[in-house]
């Protein structure tokens, strides 16, 4: 496996141990499975670990867009946790923009991390007034709310929204914050796993996010 483990809820090593993986600060854990250098062929890697899990993007992603990192919870032996995709390009009002996109079960933490929240799900956040944005996945809308980061965030650098598809919390996370007036046009987010040959031209390249 070309996949690095790694802890999905903070940045510590991780130790490989007979009953699992172990973080030293979370206990044990199912690991992050993510890429050092994203690409074609460790992008199918990643589809065969995430399984059933989808791995979700807008698409087809905007001319001068690229995956800049993903990665899968859980996977192979053991039913995936969950998973992310983050891409980044231009846009004509916030300059450069990146772009997470999280799907997972509930108490994974990689949303959270991703985020920058400080509680593991975002639950808290969800479903007071009327959404703040929507997304649409396999022709469903779905409601997104804003998520609270200023316990953590000093510099008001992104915007979270969360919300909840077909059973599993849904994390987009936007940088910079005014990014978030992008969906004012409701995306459509799909499975990259069920394109098929289309992916061959799935652009690659640029910085992973810095969490």
């Amino acid at each position: 496996m070309t996949l690095g483990a790694g802890c999905p809820r903070c940045s510590l090593p991780v130790a490989e141990e007979a009953a699992g993986w172990r973080c030293p600060d979370h206990g044990a854990i199912q690991p992050l499975w993510r890429s050092a250098t994203p690409a074609y062929d460790t992008f199918a890697e990643h589809l065969a670990q995430a399984a059933a899990m989808p791995s979700l993007l807008p698409w087809p992603l905007t001319p001068g867009w690229s995956v800049t990192d993903f990665g899968c919870v859980g996977g192979g032996e053991l039913d995936a946790k969950a998973t992310f995709i983050s891409c980044a390009g231009p846009s004509e009002l916030d300059g450069v923009v990146e772009l997470t996109v999280i799907s997972e079960e509930p108490g994974v933490g990689l949303g959270a991390r991703c985020a920058g929240a400080s509680r593991t799900d975002p639950g808290a956040d969800l479903g007071e007034g009327p959404p703040h944005a929507k997304v649409r996945i396999n022709g469903h809308p779905i409601s997104l709310w804003s998520v609270s980061t200023s316990d953590n965030d000093v510099t008001f650098d992104r915007s979270v929204l969360a919300g909840e598809a077909h059973g599993r919390w849904l994390w987009l996370v936007l940088r910079p914050a005014s990014a978030v007036l992008l969906l004012k046009d409701e995306w459509v987010l799909h499975d990259l796993a069920a394109l098929g040959p289309e992916l061959i031209d799935l652009p690659f390249g640029g910085s992973p996010p810095a969490w």
